[in-house]
Formats: structure tokens, C-alpha cells, sequence
């Protein structure tokens, strides 16, 4: 029985309506995660990727110095790693810059539109009663 129903029904610690819909959310996603269809993301693989995914939605490109300054917490090497694994993956792809070859800005793939699709139809599920 998932974590949600348990507490929902637990009167002397009964949770608030807005924490049951996240963990919901969790429960779902994490569904979704196993699925083959998405290579498994690491969290710094996904904290990245989500990180990006902020610049696509704000219209601006994102370069590979940029997403690898994008983190204090995470080292510019690792950044640099996982963002070889996620481009492995399927998950993102590099284009040059037309002026300056050393200049490579990070876009996403038809998976990622997937996949965060996916993700918010969790999150619209989640809501729903």
C-alpha cells in the first residue's frame, strides 16, 4: 500500500491534502523512472537536465560552461561527466557554435520532450482525486 493511502488514513497523524498530492507525485515518477523507455537518470544527471530544462523554458540557450557552472554543489568536472552520460542516454544533444567552435550549447531531444511529458502527466495525476 503506498505511503499516501497510509497516511491519509491515519487520523492521530493525518497529513495535509497538499503532501499527500506530492507524494503521489513521487510515487508516480518513480513509476515512470523504471520504465525502459527512459535510460535511469543519476540525481545529478537529473539536476542537470532539469536545470537546463529552465533555460529552454525562459527561451535561452544553455551552454556546456554554463551548465557546468550552473550547481555550487556539484564540481564542474562531474558536470561535465554527467553531461557526457545524459548526451549517451539519449537525453541531450551538443550543436557548435556558428561563430566559434569552441562554443557548444546544450538542446534537447525528442526523448526529453517525452520525458518530461511524461512527468507532468504524473504531476496532472497526482492532482486529480
Amino acid at each position: 500500500m503506498p505511503l499516501y493511502t497510509i497516511m491519509m488514513n491515519d487520523e492521530k497523524n493525518k497529513v495535509d491534502s497538499n503532501s499527500v498530492t506530492y507524494l503521489k507525485f513521487l510515487h508516480l515518477s518513480e513509476a515512470l523512472r523504471t520504465l525502459e523507455k527512459f535510460p535511469a537518470l543519476d540525481a545529478i544527471e537529473e539536476r542537470l537536465l532539469n536545470q537546463c530544462a529552465l533555460f529552454w523554458l525562459d527561451g535561452k540557450a544553455v551552454t556546456v560552461v554554463e551548465a557546468m557552472k550552473s550547481s555550487e554543489e556539484i564540481s564542474p568536472s562531474t558536470a561535465h561527466r554527467r553531461l557526457k552520460n545524459l548526451r549517451k542516454k539519449g537525453y541531450i544533444t551538443l550543436l557548435l557554435d556558428d561563430l566559434d567552435n569552441r562554443v557548444k550549447y546544450i538542446t534537447y531531444t525528442q526523448q526529453t520532450r517525452e520525458y518530461f511529458s511524461q512527468l507532468g502527466a504524473c504531476l496532472t495525476k497526482s492532482t486529480s482525486a
